[in-house]
């Protein structure tokens, strides 16, 4: 097999060819036929989310077949579609996992980051942690809806039903989310980093009713809002945003510091939450959705060795949609 592969922290990812790894008990090795590049990747990479395995393939946002079972393995068979998140394994049995809170799991795996990833050709999966998909599809624009879209959708729920809702930060998860908010009737308001008329035409052609800067006031007050982008000082411009009794939701797993801000934004019942991993049942609900909702994706497809400018491409903000790397 080959992977694109992390050796240390805030280095490029190196091509490397390694074995074919063998599936353990209840395990499968699935041939990726496509892998999204998702903001986390950027977190591991960069060195920004503690303690990573190393080395470590990443990658997370994968579509492929499985071609070889493991023992104890009954709910899937040599050939499906299947599709691989973030949530690799958890235990079962904390105080989380048997209330049905498994993303808060207290010894999880993740994908891609504490087990290799999708940034290769093969990789192995917990078949407890795998999702069927529909044998028929398209890999390339499958792949971003196992993360962008899961926790796009989770941050979603969790937002609430207000019917006016913002999005700071319109990449890969903002684009699939304001489909199926505008699938459920929602106004949609799109901001951007400033001056990024780009992403902004792209939120419009989606069917957001606004788009503007992150900077800028929306023109009518928020019921909610969810921020995607990693940027600590979009928190007090939400929530000065919002309605009294809104609620804002940091959907990322990393975020730069939140600046001071006064108490008189977060008074009259407004709320700040955030978003951890993803359970199964996301999963489960959110692909019971997709086709209800009509979500097309926007992807750049990458080759496998160009991982490294794929996420260059990332970081720098020159994406409109998300990268796909296709091995």
């Amino acid at each position: 097999m080959r992977a694109m592969v992390l050796e240390r922290l805030a280095e490029p990812l190196k091509l490397m060819e390694w074995p074919d790894p063998e599936p353990s008990n209840k395990e499968v090795r699935v041939r990726v036929m496509a892998c999204g590049v998702c903001r986390t990747d950027l977190h591991v990479v960069d060195g920004e989310l503690p303690n990573p395995k190393l080395p470590i393939v990443p990658g997370h946002e994968i579509v492929g077949h499985i071609d070889v079972v493991g023992a104890g393995v009954d709910n899937l068979a040599f050939g499906m579609r299947v599709g691989i998140p973030w949530l690799g394994y958890t235990c079962g049995h904390c105080r989380y996992c048997r209330t049905g809170r498994e993303n808060l799991c207290d010894s999880p795996l993740f994908t891609g980051y504490t087990r290799d990833g999708g940034f290769a050709t093969h990789l192995l999966a917990d078949a407890r942690y795998v999702f069927r998909l529909p044998d028929a599809g398209n890999d390339v624009d499958t792949a971003p809806l196992l993360c962008a879209g899961l926790i796009g959708w989770r941050s979603l729920r969790i937002a609430g039903e207000g019917r006016k809702i913002g999005l700071y930060g319109f990449g890969a998860a903002a684009h699939i989310i304001a489909q199926v908010a505008r699938w459920q009737g929602r106004d949609v308001f799109a901001f951007t980093r400033t001056g990024d008329a780009a992403a902004q035409a792209f939120a419009r052609r989606l069917g957001v009713c606004w788009a503007g800067s992150s900077e800028d006031k929306p023109p009518e007050e928020l019921d909610c809002a969810i921020i995607y982008a990693p940027v600590g000082a979009l928190v007090p411009a939400a929530l000065k945003a919002v309605r009294k009794g809104g609620r804002v939701v940091c959907a990322g797993i990393h975020m730069s510091d939140i600046p001071a801000f006064p108490y008189s934004l977060l008074w009259e019942e407004r709320e700040l939450l955030s978003v951890a991993n993803l359970t199964r049942h996301d999963g489960d609900e959110f692909f019971g959705v997709v086709s209800k909702a009509g979500i097309v994706t926007q992807t750049i497809p990458y080759p496998l060795a160009s991982a490294n400018e794929a996420l260059s491409d990332l970081r720098n903000g020159r994406l409109q949609g998300a990268a796909v790397l296709v091995p």
